[in-house]
This record gives C-alpha cells, structure tokens and sequence, in this order.
C-alpha cells in the first residue's frame, strides 16, 4: 500500500480575496476563476492546493461549519484503490482516530473518506471510482 500526499485543500470564505492572497505568494490559478466554487494550482513538486468555497463544502458534508479556529485547512492522500480508501479509513478509526466522513462514492468520481488527526485536521483519503 502506498500513500502519496497529493492535494492541500483550504475552505475559504471569499474566493477572490483568497485568489489575491495566494497569488500574491505566486501560486498560479487560473485567471477568471474568482467565482469559481473549487480551483486547484499545481505546486512546484506536483503537489497540488485546491480552495473550495463554504457553499461546496457543504454541498456533500452537510454538517460542516467554519467554526472559529480551523478546521479550514485538510490533507488529502490518494490511494491506489477505492477498496484502499475503505481498508485505511477503517484502520485509522479501530486505531481510535476520529472518522469523519465515512467512505462514500462522490459525485465528482472519486471514492472519498475524511478522518481527523491527532489535532483535528481533516485528512481526506480518496481513489479513483471504476
């Protein structure tokens, strides 16, 4: 089994001015995506950072809130298979970490799960559907 960390996703409550800020730092997003509900720029290494606004995170988590102090900042490992995606999800939590989001098969064509880490970070586990 071999994880590979691919995505740093940030929630953001106002898309232009987060595109602002990160481009500022030189991250490339694409010009015109300031409305958008979800953009991603690849970093230097093949990383990528993706921001989604509120409104999308709660479209497919419906209880989600901002809250007040994080919460708005996640990792996400792509896994080798769905069946992946279930095996580790299941491990994390017998192992008493936080599952919160259970494996489910994603509009977007992705098999996706979300734990927490120790400090109640989001890490997301996905693979590939079909």
């Amino acid at each position: 089994m071999t994880l590979q960390l691919d995505v740093i996703g940030i929630v953001v409550a106002d898309m232009g001015a987060s595109l602002a800020f990160y481009r500022r730092l030189g991250v490339g997003f694409a010009a015109g995506s300031d409305n958008e509900p979800h953009v991603e720029a690849v970093l230097a290494g093949g990383i990528r950072l993706a921001l989604d606004t509120e409104a999308t995170v709660r479209s497919f988590h419906p209880e989600w809130s901002a809250g007040s102090g994080g919460g708005r900042m996640g990792l996400a490992f792509r896994c080798g298979t769905t069946g992946e995606v279930d095996a580790i999800f299941e491990e994390l939590v017998g192992a008493g970490y936080h599952g919160e989001l259970k494996p489910f098969d994603a509009f977007w064509g992705q098999r996706y799960a979300t734990v927490h880490d120790p400090d109640g970070n989001g890490v997301d586990l996905y693979a590939a559907l079909g």
